[in-house]
């Protein structure tokens, strides 16, 4: 196809498909003139999945090179490739180093981990996110401990890891995999934190019951 065809199919303007070719990020099209190049379902692949991770990932430019790369290298092996992606869309958590209620934190957060025999990278940023996380619960007196948290471990293990990761493409094409992943991990989080919140409404209905209509709810409108 065309690059106006392709620009067609992946919805991604022109001039952003060729930012993309001289960044490197898209492969280059097979040369069929000296001003003409086409393009096939490889590179349409790819703008979805640099859409996805700028998009729904909003991952940066630098960060998304990393993904990219990491794609495109064939000896890395594709749990490797999808930790990168993971990696990728984990927040940063910057704790400072004197802080003693974090680094007791980090250890706690690395003891619950341990306990669930999980295989988990000692470097995962997820172990810096469970710490900052135990930090603030601390902070607010809700207290953290490892019977609380487990059943939320075994729901994400047991019914929402198992899920997901079911449906990605592992034998299909590498980038078509991550795409799933990212946009999976992202919407679908969301997702679960809806039903979560609805879940909570009809158990409070259960418990306490209803006592009249609900609520009056205001939306503040931005301008």
């Amino acid at each position: 196809m065309r690059i106006s065809e392709l620009s067609a199919a992946s919805q991604v303007p022109i001039p952003t498909i060729k930012y993309y070719l001289r960044e490197g990020l898209l492969p280059q099209g097979e040369q069929t003139s000296a001003t003409r190049a086409v393009y096939d379902e490889s590179h349409l692949r790819r703008l979805r999945l640099i859409r996805a991770l700028l998009e729904v990932g909003r991952l940066p430019l630098a960060t998304i090179h990393r993904v990219i790369a990491a794609v495109q290298d064939e000896e890395l092996g594709i749990h490797e490739l999808l930790g990168v992606a993971h990696y990728a869309l984990a927040p940063e958590v910057e704790p400072h180093p004197d802080d003693a209620d974090w680094q007791a934190a980090r250890e706690r957060a690395d003891d619950f981990i341990a306990g669930l025999d999980w295989e988990i990278h000692p470097d995962a940023p997820t172990r810096a996110e469970l710490a900052q996380m135990i930090v603030t619960l601390d902070r607010l007196g809700m207290g953290f401990s490892a019977e609380a948290l487990r059943p939320y471990a075994e729901a994400a293990h047991r019914l929402v890891a198992d899920h997901e990761l079911a449906r990605v493409p592992f034998d299909g094409p590498r980038d078509k995999a991550v795409e799933h992943l990212v946009t999976g991990t992202v919407l679908y989080g969301k997702v679960f934190d809806v039903m979560r919140r609805l879940a909570h409404e009809s158990e409070s209905a259960k418990r306490v019951g209803r006592t009249g209509r609900p609520a009056t709810v205001t939306t503040h409108a931005t301008h």
